[in-house]
C-alpha cells in the first residue's frame, strides 16, 4: 500500500472515530432528556447556553449527517469532500486552528476560575467543540498537505498563510480569554470576592404580559449551587447592541459566578422585548408581571435583589411595593419616586434634560443627540414644538411638556407613597450634579421618617462627585473613579448581605464625598445635624449688575436702606446655561466669567474667605423682588471665585410662580424663597464666595415668557423689569450650612 493511500486511510479512520465520539455525546444527551438516567451527568450539564434542546439536536443531527459524507468520501476515495482542494485547506486548518483555541482556552479559563468544576462535568460542551475542532483539522490538513507546492514563490506564500493563520488563532484566543476572564477582571478591580460558579447562560428566555407583550431576558445561571438561588434581577431600557450586550453579558455572568442566578430584561419595545416604548408608563404592572414569572421559575429561592441607575433605577421603584413575591434588596443609582419634581423643580421645565432623553430614546435605539440639535430644538417658541425644531416629533416629550402641574398623568408615573411604603432595604446611590438629587433625597429623608423600623435601619445613602451617570472632573484637577465602576462596586456586598446572609461589616447609613478636599467621609444622618446655618446678604449700592458690578455678599446684614438692584429679562435673550444638573454632555462644572458679564445676571461676591469652609447640606436663597410680569422666574447660582479670578458653579436653582397684579403705585416686594441643589464641597481659604441671580438659566430651564399663560403652547413673550431688595426689613440673603469640623477618611465607597 503506498504512503498516500495510507494516509488516506488513516484520515478516514481518525474521522470515524472522532463522528463516533460526537454521535455518542449526541446519544447521551438525547437519553439524558428523554429517559432521565442517573449514570449520566444531568441535563444542564450538557448545554453551553446558546439553543435550548430543540434547535440544538436539530443542529447536532444536521453535523451528523454532514460529517458522515465527509467520512464516506474518505472511505470511498471519491466524493466531493475528498478531492484535493487547497482553498479548502487553507479554509478548514484557519477556522479548526482558531475554533480549537477558542474552546482550549475556554477550557482553561473555566478550571482555573471556579473551584467547584469537576474535571468533566459542565466541560462537556467543550469537549465536544473539541472534537468538532479536531474533525476539522484533520479534513483541512488532508487538503491543504496534498495540495501545498514546493516551488520557491508558492513556499514563501505557504510560510506567509501559516503565520496568518498563527496569527488569527493566537488573537481568537487572546480575546475568547478576554471575554471569559472579563468578569474576574472587573471583580478585582472592584475589589469582590473572588468567583465560585461557572456560568450557563440562557439567551432570549421570554415569557407574556396579559395585554400580549412578550419580555424578554438574558439569565445567568451558577453552575453547581444549590438548585434554588438568590435572584438579581435588571430592567433594561436599551437597545440591543454589541456594547448593551456585552456590558449585561460581563455584568450577569460576574453576579452569577458569586452564586446569584442573574436577570437581565429589556424593558417594552427594548432589547428583545415586543411593545411600543414610552417611557415610565408601563413599568409597574411590567415589573409585577416579571415579578410574578420569577416567582414560578424552577432555581427561585423567593429572595430578588434589583440594581440599575436611571430609568433602570426607576423600574426598581416601580416594583417596590409588590409584595408577592416582594423584593428583598435594591440598589438604585440617580433615580426617585418623584419624576414630576425631576422635570419641574421649582416649578420651571428641565428643557434639556427632557430634550436630551427624549431625542435620543425616540427611535428603536438609543442615539445621543448633537449639541446643535439640542440648540436648534430649545431656541424657539413654542415649547412643545422643541423636539419638532430638533428633527423629531416625540410624543413622550409632548405629554412631559403639557402636564406642567402635579395631575393623574405624574401620578401613574410615580405612585403612592412608594418611599414611605418601602418594604425592602434600599442602597440610594446620588450625584452632587445629577438632576435627581433633590428628589433622591427626599425619598432617603421620607424613608428616614416614615418607613417601617426594621426596613430604614437597613437602607443606605451614597453621594458621590457624578453628574448623571458620568464623573465630573473638579477645577483643583482631581478626577473620580469612573462611574460605572462606582455603581457596581457595592452590589455584591449588597446583596450579600441581604439575599446571600453572608457576614459584613457594619457600614455608615449615609456616605458623602467631600468636593474639593476629594474624600470620602462616611455620615449618620442627611442632612447632617452638626451643620450651622450660616446667612450671606445681599449687599450694594444699586449696581450689582454682572461682575463688574458693586455687588457683595457680607455676613452682616444690611442696617441702612441701600437702593434695590434691577435688572431686566428678557426670554428672547435668555442667559446660557454653563454646566449645571442636568441629562447630557453639558452637565457638571463649568467656567461662569462669561455668562457673569451679562447685565441681566446680579452678581454679589465676598471678600477672600479667611479659612476653608465646608458647605455641606441644602441650600437656599430669599429674596425680597418685584417684578412686572404676571408669571416670572427668578434663578440663583452659588459660584467659587478662585484666587486668579476663575469663577466655577457650585450649585443652582429656580423658582417660578405668580406674582399679584398690581399698579405700579401699590406693588410691594414679595419675599421669595429659592432651593439650590445640595452640595458637599469645601471652598479653601482666599478663595471667594459669590452668587449670581436672574431670571433665566437656558436651556437648562426653558425660558419663562412672562405672560402667566399655559407655557406649552404660548407664542408671545414680553421683557419683564426685575427688582431684588436688600435693606434691614428686607433683608435678602443666602443661607448656607457650614461644616464648623471634620473626622476625615480617605477610603472608597
Amino acid at each position: 500500500m503506498s504512503p498516500n493511500v495510507t494516509k488516506i486511510s488513516r484520515t478516514a479512520q481518525c474521522l470515524w472515530l472522532l463522528l463516533g465520539l460526537f454521535t455518542l455525546r449526541v446519544f447521551g444527551q438525547l437519553l439524558v432528556e428523554t429517559l432521565h438516567p442517573r449514570f449520566l451527568p444531568a441535563s444542564p450539564e450538557w448545554y453551553s447556553g446558546a439553543i435550548t434542546y430543540r434547535p440544538l439536536l436539530l443542529t447536532q443531527v444536521i453535523l451528523i449527517l454532514v460529517h458522515t459524507k465527509v467520512c464516506i468520501d474518505f472511505t470511498r476515495r471519491r466524493g466531493w469532500f475528498y478531492i484535493r482542494k487547497r482553498w479548502l485547506g487553507w479554509l478548514l486548518v484557519g477556522w479548526g486552528s482558531t475554533y480549537l483555541a477558542v474552546m482550549v482556552v475556554r477550557y482553561t479559563v473555566r478550571m482555573s476560575l471556579y473551584p467547584l468544576e469537576r474535571w468533566t462535568g459542565g466541560s462537556i460542551p467543550i469537549f465536544l467543540h473539541w472534537v468538532l475542532a479536531a474533525f476539522v483539522l484533520v479534513v483541512g490538513y488532508y487538503h491543504w498537505s496534498t495540495t501545498v507546492s514546493r516551488s520557491t514563490a508558492r513556499h514563501w506564500m505557504t510560510r506567509f498563510g501559516i503565520v496568518c493563520v498563527a496569527l488569527v488563532t493566537t488573537t481568537a484566543g487572546i480575546c475568547t480569554g478576554l471575554y471569559f476572564l472579563a468578569p474576574s477582571l472587573l471583580a478585582w478591580q472592584l475589589g469582590i470576592r473572588p468567583p465560585q460558579f461557572a456560568v450557563r447562560p440562557e439567551y432570549s428566555k421570554t415569557f407574556t404580559t396579559d395585554d400580549g407583550i412578550r419580555l424578554a431576558a438574558e439569565i445567568y445561571h451558577p453552575q453547581r449551587s444549590p438548585a434554588r438561588t438568590p435572584t438579581i434581577l435588571v430592567r433594561i431600557p436599551y437597545s440591543k447592541t454589541w456594547r448593551n450586550q456585552l456590558f449585561s453579558s460581563v455584568v450577569g455572568r460576574m453576579w452569577a459566578e458569586r452564586g446569584y442566578t442573574t436577570v437581565i430584561q429589556g424593558t417594552r419595545g427594548r432589547y428583545e422585548s415586543t411593545g411600543d416604548y414610552y417611557p415610565l408608563r408601563h413599568e409597574a404592572a411590567d415589573g409585577a408581571a416579571t415579578l410574578c414569572w420569577l416567582s414560578e421559575q424552577p432555581w427561585f429561592d423567593g429572595q430578588i435583589g434589583t440594581w440599575g441607575g436611571s430609568y433602570f433605577g426607576y423600574t426598581q421603584w416601580a416594583m417596590s411595593d409588590w409584595r408577592k413575591p416582594a423584593l428583598s434588596a435594591m440598589l438604585i443609582q440617580e433615580a426617585s419616586t418623584d419624576f414630576y419634581e425631576m422635570f419641574y423643580p421649582g416649578g420651571a421645565f428641565s428643557l434639556e434634560s427632557a430634550l436630551y432623553w427624549s431625542l435620543m430614546s425616540s427611535g428603536h435605539q438609543d442615539i445621543p443627540p448633537s449639541l446643535n440639535a439640542l440648540d436648534r430644538g430649545a431656541s424657539g417658541q413654542p415649547l412643545i414644538e422643541a423636539d419638532d425644531r430638533a428633527g423629531q416629533d416625540v410624543g413622550f416629550f409632548n405629554d412631559w411638556v403639557r402636564h406642567d402641574q402635579r395631575d393623574d398623568y405624574w401620578q401613574q408615573i410615580d405612585g403612592n407613597d412608594r418611599a414611605q411604603r418601602l418594604a425592602s432595604p434600599v442602597m440610594l446611590m446620588a450625584g452632587w450634579y445629577d438632576p435627581f438629587l433633590p428628589t433622591q433625597l427626599a425619598d432617603y429623608q421620607r424613608i428616614e421618617r416614615e418607613a417601617a423600623p426594621e426596613v430604614k435601619a437597613k437602607c443606605r445613602l451614597v453621594i458621590g462627585p457624578w453628574t448623571h451617570a458620568d464623573v465630573i472632573p473638579l477645577p483643583n484637577g482631581y478626577v473620580p473613579r469612573n462611574y460605572r465602576l462606582e455603581s457596581l462596586a457595592p452590589s455584591i456586598a449588597w446583596f450579600d448581605q441581604h439575599l446571600g446572609n453572608l457576614p459584613s461589616e457594619v457600614d455608615a447609613p449615609v456616605r458623602i464625598f467631600v468636593m474639593g478636599k476629594n474624600e470620602w467621609r462616611d455620615e449618620r444622618e442627611w442632612p447632617l445635624a452638626r451643620a450651622e446655618s450660616k446667612a450671606w446678604y445681599l449687599r450694594s449700592g444699586g449696581n450689582a449688575n454682572s461682575a463688574a458690578g458693586d455687588g457683595r455678599l457680607e455676613s452682616a446684614a444690611p442696617e441702612l436702606i441701600e437702593p434695590p438692584d434691577r435688572f431686566q429679562y428678557d426670554p428672547r435673550r435668555p442667559v446660557p446655561s454653563a454646566g449645571g444638573t442636568m441629562l447630557g454632555p453639558r452637565a457638571g462644572i463649568a467656567l461662569q466669567n462669561s455668562v457673569e458679564q451679562r447685565d441681566d445676571i446680579l452678581v454679589y461676591t465676598s471678600l477672600p474667605l479667611e479659612a476653608d469652609t465646608e458647605i455641606t447640606g441644602p441650600i437656599k436663597v430669599i429674596l425680597y423682588v418685584e417684578t412686572s410680569a404676571p408669571r416670572t422666574d427668578f434663578t440663583a447660582k452659588l459660584v467659587d471665585v478662585w484666587p486668579n479670578g476663575l469663577a466655577y458653579n457650585i450649585s443652582d436653582g429656580i423658582l417660578r410662580r405668580s406674582y399679584p397684579a398690581m399698579s405700579q403705585q401699590e406693588r410691594a416686594p414679595q419675599q421669595i424663597e429659592i432651593q439650590l441643589w445640595p452640595t458637599s464641597t469645601v471652598v479653601s481659604a482666599r478663595h471667594r464666595l459669590r452668587l449670581e441671580i436672574s431670571s433665566s438659566n437656558f436651556p437648562r430651564f426653558d425660558a419663562n415668557p412672562n405672560t402667566d399663560r399655559p407655557v406649552a403652547e404660548e407664542t408671545a413673550s414680553q421683557p419683564a423689569s426685575q427688582v431684588v431688595f436688600h435693606q434691614p426689613d428686607l433683608p435678602s440673603a443666602l443661607i448656607l450650612p457650614i461644616i464648623p469640623s471634620q473626622p476625615s477618611t480617605n477610603d472608597s465607597p
